[in-house]
């Protein structure tokens, strides 16, 4: 059967919960995954712009699948994610594993179907071009990311290979907290990104508030991994003003652990169920990540090779230029 047509009985996700992903406009896949239309899939395909991982890496945002196979699923409840978490609509449900895994190239084969689906509804568009839109309708990338954490699906390499068998690319990003699962990887991503939202442990626990024991061991574990494997690395820093834009020399000291590729310092955005834990004001300035960035480039010795305005987001490397894929 097919994913796409999953009887809800099925579904890992509780009726109530299954309903506000809905509204949130996420198209489910099988009993724990997702699909979203990013909203650069849109801008590129009808105002000719793109998002900064197209500026950054090269990946096109009008074949770039967004999507997750643990939409409802992570081990920390992070203030600033927009993630729907139990006390934001006043339900409960096991967040650390689905009743049901679905198959890997079930789930791959469904997620590029939803994708096409929704590119199917800019065909008659007069702003699309046509050759854009063919394009568009074979998407060549996929962002393992948008909601939960994905290293809680026990068969995350097996999902990789799958999509490397249709020729994608593959952007996995984790918030480090299962490290073993990323050392035990079938098959490693294109990208890899590890989120680093805090520059010490205390910081850590108020910001990102873990539900497993000894998560920021369990992340710095991840780090001290990232050398050994093969793929590139991103350092991701999800800033928040007020709460975890300050003390630059810890967070360089946990970069140095991973030696990554890439680190991008980006501005916390007040949108989904954050609002409800945080304000507008939590949202830096672009000037304020570019501060930021310039000082952790300063004490490791990066340089800084992009940004983004629009996304509020800058691109640091140990590489003097960008590296597409």
């Amino acid at each position: 059967m097919s994913l796409l047509h999953t009887n809800s009985a099925e579904s890992s996700l509780p009726k109530n919960l299954r309903m506000v992903l809905r509204r949130q406009k996420y198209h489910l896949v099988g009993s724990h995954s997702a699909v979203k239309r990013c909203k650069w899939l849109y801008e590129s395909l009808v105002h000719d712009r793109s998002c900064y991982k197209q500026r950054f890496y090269g990946v096109k945002s009008h074949r770039c699948i967004q999507m997750t196979p643990t939409v409802a699923f992570c081990t920390m409840r992070c203030r600033f994610c927009w993630r729907v978490q139990p006390e934001d609509v006043e339900m409960e449900w096991n967040e650390l594993r689905a009743s049901k895994w679905d198959a890997p190239v079930s789930i791959v084969e469904a997620c590029v179907a939803t994708q096409r689906e929704l590119v199917s509804g800019y065909k008659g568009n007069p702003k699309v071009p046509r050759e854009k839109y063919q394009e568009a309708m074979s998407p060549k990338h996929v962002a393992i990311s948008l909601s939960g954490e994905p290293t809680l699906y026990p068969d995350l390499g097996e999902l990789i290979h799958e999509f490397h068998r249709k020729n994608f690319t593959t952007f996995l990003v984790t918030n480090g907290t299962m490290p073993k699962v990323l050392s035990r990887l079938s098959e490693e991503p294109t990208q890899l990104y590890v989120s680093v939202c805090a520059p010490n442990k205390d910081i850590f626990l108020k910001v990102c508030r873990p539900q497993i024991p000894n998560a920021w061991d369990r992340l710095n574990e991840s780090l001290e991994l990232l050398p050994s494997l093969s793929c590139r690395k991103v350092l991701r820093m999800t800033l928040v003003s007020k709460l975890n834009m300050e003390d630059i020399a810890e967070y360089s000291q946990l970069a140095q652990k991973a030696s990554p590729d890439f680190i991008e310092p980006k501005a916390y955005v007040y949108v989904g169920f954050s609002r409800k834990r945080l304000t507008f004001s939590n949202m830096p300035q672009h000037s304020e990540v570019r501060d930021f960035a310039l000082g952790l480039a300063d004490a490791l010795s990066y340089n800084l090779i992009d940004e983004s305005k629009d996304s509020r987001v800058v691109l640091l490397s140990r590489f003097e230029k960008k590296q597409p894929l």
